[in-house]
């Protein structure tokens, strides 16, 4: 879709999805401390080389907040655009990251999900804690005619996502944008509760946690299957830097 020479520029529908991860971002910059890190200060503003696609990528961490990324890419010519809010926390605690994911291609696509620190076939208690209250949304969605739901072809992807994680397709409407908002800050706002009322993880047990987050951030990074859209706007050494930025291989803080 992106190398057709179309002109299906949806500036509107992207300044309404980008907005959408403003007002979830101002929700974390009201609750936590962060400090840019100065490893995307030069991806704050990218562009291909040649024609029109552009983006930014800023980075954050804090004394909760081990990485966050906050990001958008357009490609007007063609409709399609991606945005990112996803945020992984520290080991202190042992509460789901969150995601969130909104594009244009050109119909809307989204992904939402506590993102799984815990292993869901033994940890009752987890599951029974982080995703039941999620499992009524996610049914909902499926039982929606206006939402058909998305499943990767790619294995690790499939994976990585949890059984609640919200990944739908749909027409872009007013009524599919307000049900997009309402969905993301329902999941927000919980996952906020969850964090203040955490119970602390064992010393000894948060390095292992910290390592088993940074593996599965760096592969869900790599394995990816969008980079390529990546790679045949930006060129290979651009997206190997998009990639290690989304999941810190050159962070400085």
């Amino acid at each position: 879709m992106t190398q057709q020479p179309t002109d299906l520029d949806n500036k509107a529908v992207f300044d309404q999805l980008w907005g959408i991860t403003n007002e979830l971002r101002q929700k974390i910059d009201a609750r936590f401390e962060l400090h840019s890190d100065p490893s995307t200060k030069n991806l704050q503003s990218y562009a291909a080389m040649t024609g029109s696609a552009h983006g930014s990528l800023n980075t954050f961490s804090g004394s909760e907040i081990d990485w966050l990324v906050h990001s958008w890419l357009r490609e007007p010519k063609s409709g399609f655009c991606n945005m990112h809010l996803t945020i992984w926390l520290k080991s202190q605690i042992r509460v789901p990251h969150l995601a969130f994911a909104f594009a244009t291609v050109p119909y809307l696509f989204f992904y939402m999900d506590y993102i799984p620190r815990s292993d869901l076939f033994v940890d009752l208690e987890y599951l029974d804690r982080y995703y039941e209250p999620m499992n009524q949304t996610y049914l909902a969605l499926r039982e929606d005619s206006q939402f058909k739901q998305y499943i990767s072809k790619t294995l690790y992807i499939r994976q990585a996502q949890s059984h609640t994680s919200l990944c739908f397709t749909s027409p872009v409407t007013e009524e599919t944008l307000a049900r997009l908002r309402t969905v993301a800050h329902e999941m927000i706002d919980r996952w906020l509760k969850w964090v203040d009322e955490a119970e602390s993880v064992p010393d000894e047990q948060r390095a292992a946690l910290s390592n088993r987050d940074l593996i599965v951030r760096r592969a869900i990074a790599e394995r990816d299957p969008d980079n390529q859209i990546a790679v045949r706007l930006f060129g290979g050494e651009m997206t190997d830097k998009l990639v290690r930025s989304l999941w810190g291989g050159d962070r400085i803080l």
